[in-house]
């Protein structure tokens, strides 16, 4: 006997083709906003600048409001040049559709950063993210990328590692 894969055993009612849709649109996207945290954290640009549209909007804090996906990329790998190692912890709390093709999401923030030629101290960032993303040729890609900070710090290590 075959079993429907869209019975999700409520008698039979299953998922509706549009419920499917939206799943898997919610996976591609939290997959995209996790994708440009790890490329950040890599320093993979390439990649990192696949995840936008040409005509992206980046607001960093007070700090940048930026226009362009190639402007945001470069403003990145100048705000990251003296990064030695970083550490994105995402978690996307909310995704709205606003149609079939477009969508807002909230992702909380947390970011540890080392800098070159000091591994005994760490600047950890919190803030979320607020996200907007159009589906473009089948893929997801972020329009507009506001970051709100809520605090940082810079952290020491109580005694430096042995060398």
């Amino acid at each position: 006997m075959a079993t429907d894969p869209t019975d999700t055993g409520t008698g039979g009612a299953g998922v509706t083709p549009e419920e499917l849709r939206r799943l898997v649109d919610r996976q591609q996207i939290s997959e995209v906003l996790y994708r440009y945290a790890s490329s950040i954290d890599y320093k993979d640009y390439g990649t990192l600048r696949s995840l936008f549209t040409d005509d992206a909007r980046g607001i960093y804090t007070t700090v940048a409001d930026i226009t362009g996906a190639d402007e945001i990329i470069k403003w990145i790998d100048g705000m990251t040049a003296d990064k030695s190692w970083q550490h994105h912890k995402l978690t996307v709390y909310h995704i709205d559709f606003a149609g079939p093709d477009e969508a807002s999401a909230l992702t909380y923030h947390t970011s540890h950063q080392t800098d070159v030629g000091d591994d005994s101290t760490v600047t950890v960032i919190v803030a979320r993210y607020r996200d907007r993303l159009r589906r473009v040729g089948g893929t997801w890609k972020i329009t507009e990328k506001i970051m709100e900070p809520g605090w940082s710090e810079q952290r020491r290590l109580a005694q430096p590692p042995e060398g």
